[in-house]
């Protein structure tokens, strides 16, 4: 794979790099057992580690709070697409060729992979050659202060706390296909309705919501 030669590493089980870019779509086209999923729940696991591990050496004065905004921050989707996309890896995706995607999925999928090519990489050479790699394409941005993500539940939740208040999200609308759903959530204060946000998921029409009740707030 030229990608790893491009990366100077040298596998001993090349098969798992080559798993950790197929998706579902073309397992199931050419009867393949398995895809990059299993690979991204692991890779998922070993980054968050790996990240806070930096920002917890990186500054003693960071609370619990700041260190989970902040990581949240260096493992968003957003961030993880632009680790995979400035590495190369969206061009070796393999995707099922009856497969129809939004520009949303397909940015998706980017991210999973730089996942699932960090668990195939803890697997074939363990922690220190995980270490190594995200030492060359996360930390910069960390040490740059790259802003990828801003949380503001957790800062909305944050004021609530401070206020005695009690803040929920309540669901109203959910439409589209299956494939590419549309979500509308309200963040409630002490029963009043306080911001409206819209999303692709749940957890970004939460933060839109949470975003909006801040600015009324």
């Amino acid at each position: 794979m030229q990608l790893l030669k491009k990366l100077s590493i040298e596998p001993i089980n090349s098969h798992l790099y080559e798993l950790a870019f197929i998706h579902e779509s073309y397992s199931n086209e050419n009867n393949l057992s398995d895809c990059y999923e299993r690979l991204e729940f692991l890779g998922d696991a070993v980054l968050d580690l790996f990240v806070s591990e930096f920002l917890y050496n990186m500054d003693s004065n960071l609370s619990e709070g700041q260190l989970t905004r902040k990581r949240s921050n260096y493992v968003c989707k957003k961030a993880l697409y632009t680790y995979s996309m400035e590495l190369g890896l969206d061009q070796c995706i393999k995707l099922g060729k009856s497969l129809e995607l939004t520009r949303r999925e397909i940015d998706s999928v980017i991210s999973d992979v730089f996942e699932s090519f960090i668990g195939a990489l803890y697997l074939d050479l363990g922690l220190d050659t995980v270490k190594e790699f995200f030492t060359n394409s996360v930390v910069p941005h960390i040490e740059n202060e790259d802003i990828f993500f801003y949380d503001y539940k957790s800062e909305l939740k944050e004021m609530c706390d401070q206020e005695g208040t009690e803040i929920t999200y309540e669901l109203i609308k959910e439409e589209g296909k299956p494939h590419n759903k549309t979500f509308t959530i309200t963040a409630i204060i002490n029963d009043k309705k306080y911001g409206t946000g819209i999303g692709g998921s749940k957890k970004e029409a939460e933060q839109n919501a949470a975003n909006e009740a801040m600015r009324k707030i």
